[in-house]
């Protein structure tokens, strides 16, 4: 499946999570998608963006790793459906929404938490999610600085 059909529907479920069990799920499900675009682009992106791009696939792991569920099966995971990018500049822009919602939901949740581990997973899910953003904005502002280029090869790269 896309990579823009695969976020979309990860923002549709995190729209739709009530309780604090389900946003934190669906927080790992977009950690996961960031980690499997990231993977994507290092392999088959530009070579250009190959390096940030890397860099996104482990941010994405590392927040996975912080966000793991207990008896999250292999085959729950929307990322693993992930066929292609069609369009790079689509996928970073939709996960770079998708991220920013996820740390809106989990700083609700984590201002809501009664458990104090639960708190701390938020806040380390928070912090990871923010480093992913924070790789999807490098990210397209290489791919643009890339096409500018590729318009105007005189232009000078960045």
């Amino acid at each position: 499946m896309d990579a823009v059909r695969l976020i979309g529907a990860t923002r549709h479920a995190l729209a739709q999570s009530r309780a604090a069990e389900e946003i934190v799920a669906e927080a790992w499900q977009a950690q996961a998608l960031a980690h499997a675009v990231g993977s994507h682009l290092a392999l088959h992106g530009p070579p250009e963006l190959r390096s940030r791009a890397h860099g996104l696939s482990e941010s994405g792991g590392r927040a996975c790793g912080a966000l793991r569920l207990p008896g999250q099966r292999e085959g729950s995971v929307r990322a693993a459906q992930l066929s292609g990018l069609k369009d790079p500049r689509s996928v970073l822009l939709a996960l770079g929404a998708l991220l920013g919602e996820v740390g809106i939901a989990l700083v609700g949740v984590a201002c809501s938490a009664d458990e104090e581990a639960l708190y701390w997973q938020c806040i380390e899910a928070i912090d990871a999610t923010d480093e992913a953003g924070d790789r999807v904005r490098g990210l397209l502002r290489q791919l643009t600085e890339r096409e500018r280029w590729q318009a105007d090869p005189a232009a000078e790269p960045s």
